[in-house]
């Protein structure tokens, strides 16, 4: 067994693990998980040293890798790279719908200190095998790795080893290795080293073993719908370097497993059928009269609109009541109060536009007590005097005082006439008096 093509062999366990190596031709079996590697030692020869001799090489690599003639990968062939310093996996687990068609795969490394690249082929050859699929498949969902852990042959080897003893089979070999992120899973924080998860499947030739039907019990069901660990008596071989949720195990039996068969449409050459020669239309074309279109999108709505404002004009203008008709039909005393209504507010309304009312007390002249001095009034004399209310506007009325006020601009003194009014039977102008009398 060469060290570029490294087989795991536990027993019966079978894997296929090789190392990456320029145009290189590998012979993975249908059904059986692929991994290939592609190591950064390799390509580091492909790329000038460091300028300084004595150096430690340890450029940045990375690697893209697609089908030749194609932007990608074929659907059963996953890549990863962690870091620019660690090497790439390939791996998957090709079908039988490729057997005998060789897989030229393009490797190309890309230095991130030089920005050089090297490109390589890597052949895979996908051979059929009477033996696989094996007929009884388990899937487990290991929680602390993630997948290029688990990629690795020891560990890898371990996990088929511990499978194994629980199962008993004659030949166990590992199907496919999944990322649980590929499965919808969350990126997990950067804390208490948690691992993204993987899903690895495993076939046998014998039926499942009685532990790992425990989980198909109704007790174990019911703790699994309840988020809660179920009770697996063959978890401890598993639980020193594995953590296995056996809530999410797939048991499959393939050979209770009901085909579906789906017809496909004959996808044909790719080749438009031959319909002759193309004939362009004539320079010439035919004049089209657009008199009929012109009715039906402008004639025919202007029309409707023109009779629509006929209608609504002869009902405003022709069908109003008019002002006779509206007061034959009103009662008498109802016009003669709304007659009496309008010419007691024309009426006020005159009366306010020529009143001429005096000020209010706030207004007038403030002495002080002790020095005499006269303080202006809050308002001048042209103080709008319309705002005032309504009723005070009457003149001349015999209980009135004339109370003298001082100009802004010089010492005489006007008169102001103010209503008399009785306050708790004492007369205003009395009060008035008393105030200036200060």
């Amino acid at each position: 067994m060469s060290a570029a093509a490294v087989a795991v062999w536990l027993g019966t366990v079978i894997t296929i693990v090789s190392r990456s190596h320029a145009d290189r031709n590998v012979y993975p079996s249908a059904g059986v998980l692929f991994v290939h590697v592609l190591e950064r030692e390799h390509f580091k020869g492909e790329f000038p040293p460091y300028p300084k001799s004595g150096d430690a090489s340890d450029d940045p690599i990375t690697f893209n890798t697609n089908l030749r003639g194609y932007p990608d990968r074929p659907g059963w062939l996953r890549y990863i790279q962690r870091t620019p310093h660690s090497d790439g996996v390939l791996y998957g687990s090709p079908t039988a719908e490729h057997v005998g068609k060789p897989t030229i795969i393009e490797i190309t490394a890309y230095n991130r200190r030089t920005f050089e690249t090297a490109r390589h082929n890597l052949v895979i050859n996908i051979m059929a095998t009477e033996e696989f699929p094996l007929p009884y498949q388990a899937e487990f969902y290991i929680k602390n790795m993630n997948v290029e852990e688990m990629l690795a042959s020891e560990v890898l080897g371990d996990f088929l080893g511990a499978v194994k003893n629980v199962w008993q089979p004659e030949r166990l070999n590992a199907i496919n290795i999944t990322s649980a992120l590929d499965r919808g899973g969350r990126v997990p924080l950067p804390i208490n080293n948690l691992k993204e998860g993987v899903y690895v499947m495993v076939g046998a030739d014998v039926p499942f073993s009685s532990c790992l039907r425990e989980v198909e019990n109704p007790h174990n069901q019911l703790r699994c719908s309840q988020e809660m660990e179920p009770v697996i008596s063959c978890d401890k071989k598993f639980r020193a370097q594995f953590h296995i949720d056996w809530c999410k195990i797939s048991l499959v039996d393939i050979n209770k497993v009901v085909p579906v068969y789906i017809t496909r449409p004959d996808p044909g050459t790719g080749i438009l059928p031959d319909f002759g020669e193309y004939n362009p239309p004539s320079e010439f074309l035919k004049s089209r009269d657009y008199f009929s279109d012109f009715l039906i999108t402008l004639a025919v709505p202007a029309a409707v609109a023109l009779v629509l404002f006929f209608i609504l004009g002869y009902t405003m203008c022709c069908r109003r009541e008019g002002v006779a008709k509206r007061n034959m039909q009103t009662p008498a005393i109802q016009l003669v109060h709304h007659s009496s209504i309008q010419k007691s507010t024309k009426e006020l309304r005159s009366m306010s536009k020529n009143r001429e009312i005096s000020w209010p007390l706030s207004t007038l002249p403030v002495f002080n007590p002790v020095s005499g001095e006269v303080v202006p009034p809050i308002h001048p004399d042209n103080y709008e005097t319309t705002s005032m209310p309504l009723m005070q506007t009457q003149a001349n009325l015999q209980n009135q005082i004339t109370i003298p006020q001082q100009r802004p601009t010089g010492d005489n003194y006007v008169m102001s006439t103010f209503r008399r009014l009785e306050v708790n039977g004492i007369p205003e102008e009395r009060k008035v008096a008393e105030a200036l009398n200060l």
